[in-house]
């Protein structure tokens, strides 16, 4: 079955999520973003790449770096091609071992909306 890409509008609060459009017009599938946590902070996007490519077709792997020193900040996402790979995912990493370190991998949430971060300026 040959699948190809649409982008589209989501209202889970992600934005614009790729979907694959299938053969039938019913079987629409939506990536998958799952949370990483514990990571070591040797860890990179091509290494969490190889590591969860193990269990399906991976759309993204991002580690979350400091944007001043560049440092991991010991957590990243991994959006898989489709639900079930994003669970056998979830089953095969949560509380492995990566490099010394148990994984903490579950669904990802929506991002919590921030406080005004002004520090006092009122303008």
């Amino acid at each position: 079955m040959l699948c190809s890409p649409v982008l589209l509008n989501c209202v889970c609060g992600h934005g614009v999520h790729n979907l694959f459009s299938c053969s039938s017009p019913k079987e629409v599938y939506m990536s998958k973003k799952l949370y990483v946590g514990n990571l070591p902070f040797s860890a990179t996007d091509q290494t969490l790449l190889e590591t969860f490519s193990q269990c399906g077709t991976i759309e993204s792997a991002k580690v979350i770096t400091d944007r001043e020193t560049g440092r991991s900040k010991g957590f990243g996402f991994v959006e898989m091609t489709n639900d079930t790979e994003a669970q056998n995912a979830i089953a095969k990493f949560n509380g492995a071992q990566f490099d010394g370190r148990a994984m903490t991998v579950n669904e990802a949430r929506p991002m919590e909306p921030r406080q005004n971060r002004s520090f006092g300026k009122r303008y």
